[in-house]
């Protein structure tokens, strides 16, 4: 009797780009990341298991919600390696995410409400100001705007 037990079928990175909806070099940038992982085959092309189809899903939609990567590779490492994640570690994940994305939320909120006052002034050291230059403290300095993005 054969003794030999095959491995479930395991997928090559064209087929795991395509059931997914990305790119190949998209892959091997997660897998540089370590937000998956792949093995060698005899002919030292990737195989991958079927769970990163759900790995993959689950990077999609918290890089949508704007989770940086470390941390979606932190929340991937600890779930187990060994199977699919499931509805009950997707729960533990998007708990954490939520609350960030709820916080990223209300930053926009007031963002937008303050620029409506700001719009067309072009100046951002008037004292009415309040994205920018509240008090007009950048007044004291000098003519011209004071602040610039990085």
């Amino acid at each position: 009797m054969n003794q030999f037990k095959p491995r479930k079928r395991e997928l090559s990175v064209g087929e795991v780009a395509a059931r997914c909806g990305v790119a190949v070099s998209t892959l091997h940038f997660y897998e540089a990341k370590g937000l998956i992982a792949s093995r060698r085959n005899a002919g030292n092309q990737r195989r991958y298991a079927r769970d990163v189809l759900r790995r993959v899903a689950i990077i999609k939609v918290a890089q949508r919600t704007g989770v940086p990567l470390a941390e979606i590779r932190e929340a991937l490492q600890a779930l187990p390696a060994w199977r699919s994640p499931g509805a009950a570690d997707w729960q533990r994940l998007s708990v954490t995410w939520r609350a960030r994305l709820d916080a990223r939320i209300r930053r926009l909120e007031r963002l937008r409400d303050q620029l409506d006052g700001c719009i067309g002034c072009g100046c951002l050291s008037m004292d009415a100001c309040p994205l920018r230059n509240p008090g007009d403290v950048l007044g004291e300095e000098g003519p011209g705007a004071r602040l610039l993005e990085p």
